[in-house]
């Protein structure tokens, strides 16, 4: 019997479902449910929140966000009074992520809730930290006249001198978000330092730190004070950046030459030209014209690049490795999506390079072809640390 091909469901595949028609909020909303496997979020949490917001509308993204973090956060104190302690660790773990969340795509930066909550998630992270007993501890790196915020993770099955693993997040999520590398690492003897840099998470919220080009002069103190971390071999010291971070450590590796092996996740050659035309685009379109994400991307980059609007422009074209990429000599390691938004720029970056290299393409038979494998860390943690192990 011939089947009748109306029958027949056509396949498409795990990125083409969408849930949300806003790009930003569906993307933010695939990376958050990644961290479900971590217990940082849960499925249906992250379904109410997304559920509650208006396309457009920065209030209700805020709102849904955080909302859902104060009945979480709220739940978790009454169930520590009672001596509930692991109900307590696990809500607040979530809370702090969904508090995290309302600020990364709420416009009205210098609203004075912007860094209320941003202290909120800190809170709610560190109470977690104490009431879970998981392996990490809140620094402060010493950097010019501030901190650097950050977190030390050290792996309960290190032996005496073990390597370290730096990680620099995004342009948009922070640290702490990274779990799915700083959870594989200590869970294969490896430390892991993380931190928020100039123009990213409570760095820039709470700091006032803004972006830099020279990303060398970030990752140098903090090599600095990981050396003074008990039980770190100084001559396994690994990066690893993701999305911007990804662009942005090339550029320490190439000077910082205390670094064995770096990662990039996906990588990029020249990433302030990209975005300094799609920028020009915005401003040559007028005001009145502008859709309201237009505003909000302008906006966005003056604020964490820390320039006014005229100087925006100029300010990114300084973010290209294509002067230093000959520099960088230790092992770089160029992980790369077919789904990536700006596909065939990490494999760019990696023919330039002349240093020991390799390249991993994640594609559709592994579903993890997204940016920065979102939503699927579990293959992702598995690939990179295959390779880490070897290496590291």
């Amino acid at each position: 019997m011939k089947a009748n091909k109306e029958n027949i469901m056509k396949t498409k595949h795990w990125t083409e479902i969408s849930f949300s028609k806003d790009i930003l909020t569906d993307a933010l909303a695939k990376h958050v449910l990644g961290l479900t496997r971590y217990g940082m979020a849960d499925f249906a949490e992250v379904m109410e929140a997304i559920s509650q917001i208006e396309k457009g509308d920065d209030e209700s993204w805020f709102n849904a966000w955080c909302d859902r973090a104060q009945k979480l956060k709220s739940r978790a104190y009454a169930a520590q009074q009672k001596g509930k302690n692991v109900t307590a660790s696990s809500a607040l773990l979530r809370a702090s992520t969904y508090f995290r969340i309302a600020t990364m795509y709420f416009d009205k930066i210098y609203d004075p809730r912007m860094k209320e909550i941003t202290q909120e998630s800190h809170d709610c992270y560190e109470k977690y930290l104490e009431l879970s007993g998981y392996p990490g501890q809140y620094v402060e790196i010493p950097y010019e006249n501030t901190i650097l915020p950050g977190h030390f993770y050290r792996s309960p099955l290190a032996k005496e001198n073990a390597p370290l693993l730096i990680i620099t997040p995004g342009r948009d999520t922070w640290a702490e978000d990274t779990r799915w590398i700083y959870d594989g690492a200590i869970k294969r003897g490896i430390h892991c330092l993380i931190y928020d840099g100039p123009g990213q998470g409570y760095a820039l919220r709470l700091g006032g730190l803004p972006f830099r080009p020279d990303w060398e002069n970030v990752i140098k103190p903090v090599i600095d004070f990981a050396l003074t971390l008990p039980g770190v071999d100084s001559e396994r010291i690994g990066l690893m950046g993701l999305s911007f971070g990804g662009f942005l450590v090339p550029r320490a590796a190439a000077f910082e030459k205390r670094v064995k092996l770096c990662v990039v996740d996906p990588g990029n050659m020249n990433w302030g030209g990209a975005f300094a035309e799609r920028l020009k685009m915005i401003q040559k379109t007028p005001k009145l014209m502008r859709p309201a994400f237009m505003d909000f991307m302008l906006q966005d980059y003056v604020w964490k690049q820390g320039v006014p609007e005229d100087e925006i422009i100029e300010e990114l074209k300084k973010y290209d490795n294509t002067a230093i990429v000959d520099k960088i000599t230790c092992k770089m390691l160029v992980m790369d999506g077919t789904n990536e938004p700006m596909f065939g720029e990490a494999k760019k970056f990696y023919d330039a390079l002349s240093c020991p290299k390799d390249y991993l393409l994640f594609d559709e038979e592994t579903t993890a072809q997204t940016h920065c494998q979102m939503g699927s860390y579990a293959t992702a943690e598995e690939y990179l640390f295959d390779w880490l192990d070897e290496e590291l």
